[in-house]
């Protein structure tokens, strides 16, 4: 084992993510890109309306912190999208601006008058999705991408062919259609999309691998966290060698959202270790905007961006919270720029009293008189079912110190 797996004072994770055993197994591309679809699937959540200007607040934001691809909307959806896409295309961005796109060549025109890098184009190929929700088969699916595919690429978009329910289709159908498209309309990349968030990580390699192999195309994924696995299963991917991953902030998504852009950036430079540029410290300002331009709040235990993620109540340790926080988190509060925090309620310590108190400038205090302020401070935790406020903490400390 080397020591990748340590960046000293900002991350220690497991040193078994590194070792040949491991590294071996992985396929691991040259670069992977980040494709952002906040504003176009983050705002399908039930509920979310982004106006024009939320939309191109939230996108300087995203190239602030390093996305490399943005879906700014769909522009068939409404004369205002329309709007905030071409706006956001004026911007000069770093990001390269993608629109979405059903298999219509009216909408790939829009995307050519909005300004777009590239386009991603909708089609369902899921087996349950053909059967009772369009009466399709594999040859109608084929028969309507073809036009749009090769009129995407004659109005020079990057063309992102997007198979979603993919990971439902019949592993026929899915072969025979990427087959003939390869023939007749070969796109730029293809998307495998778990859209219901489904498939195990080693069933999305599985799929990475044959999308590749049938196609010799770059590969991108796209999942949701139905069953709880969004990131991991798109860092499986990645691992099996897609090369584009999306994502929408504070995993926002129709269901259970996408996958989290702040947990992919951490994933992929921390845990597989590739080297990318993204500002890790900028992540809390983009979370925090898009919580207040869409209003939906977070878990205060949310990996990455959650408030609560580097506050401890327990005493066992409380010391190296802030002295040697590696030994107590995977990464440092400083990655995302933040501070450590300890709390005093039902499972503090002595060492926690000890803390406080040195914080606010009184020494010298008797350990007879630590456990005595413990002990109330565990009565009024357990009594309020909660952590004590500053006010009750500077009350328990005067009256025991009288």
């Amino acid at each position: 084992m080397d020591d990748q797996h340590i960046q000293e004072e900002m991350w220690w994770v497991s040193p078994y993510n590194f070792v040949d055993e491991v590294r071996g197994g992985l396929d691991l591309p040259k670069k992977v890109e980040i494709h952002d679809a906040t504003l176009r699937d983050g705002e399908q959540t039930p509920g979310v309306v982004f106006r024009k200007d939320d939309k191109v607040r939230i996108a300087q934001k995203l190239d602030e912190v390093g996305v490399e691809r943005i879906e700014a909307g769909m522009p068939a959806v409404s004369d205002e999208d329309f709007a905030a896409i071409k706006e956001i295309t004026r911007l000069g961005l770093k990001a390269k601006i993608y629109s979405f796109a059903r298999a219509m060549t009216v909408d790939i025109d829009k995307a050519v008058e909005c300004g777009c890098h590239g386009v991603v184009i909708e089609i369902p190929i899921g087996y349950p999705k053909l059967k009772y929700q369009f009466k399709w088969t594999w040859e109608d699916v084929l028969r309507k991408s073809i036009d749009c595919i090769n009129y995407s690429k004659k109005r020079n978009l990057h063309t992102v062919y997007f198979p979603y329910d993919t990971t439902r289709s019949r592993e026929e159908d899915l072969t025979n259609l990427l087959t003939r498209l390869m023939e007749v309309a070969p796109p730029d990349a293809i998307g495998v999309v778990d859209t219901m968030g489904c498939a195990l990580p080693e069933a999305i390699k599985y799929l990475v691998r044959k999308v590749k192999k049938l196609t010799g195309l770059p590969v991108e994924i796209h999942t949701h966290n139905d069953f709880g696995m969004g990131v991991a299963t798109e860092l499986a991917a990645v691992a099996a060698g897609a090369e584009v991953v999306h994502s929408c902030v504070n995993g926002l998504g129709e269901r259970t959202g996408n996958a989290d852009l702040e947990e992919l950036m951490v994933g992929l430079h921390i845990l597989l270790g590739m080297k990318t540029q993204y500002r890790f410290d900028k992540l809390i300002e983009l979370s925090d905007l898009v919580c207040s331009l869409s209003g939906v709040t977070l878990a205060n235990n949310k990996p990455v961006v959650g408030r609560g993620n580097f506050i401890r109540e327990s005493g066992i340790g409380i010391d190296l919270v802030m002295t040697k926080p590696l030994a107590m988190f995977g990464t440092a509060p400083r990655l995302t720029g933040r501070d450590a925090e300890i709390v005093l309620g039902k499972k503090s310590g002595k060492a926690s009293i000890t803390y406080t108190l040195e914080k606010l400038g009184i020494k010298n205090v008797s350990d007879e008189a630590v456990t005595e302020m413990l002990k109330e401070v565990k009565e009024k935790g357990t009594q309020k079912k909660g952590l004590l406020n500053p006010d009750e903490i500077q009350e328990i400390i005067k009256r025991k110190l009288k």
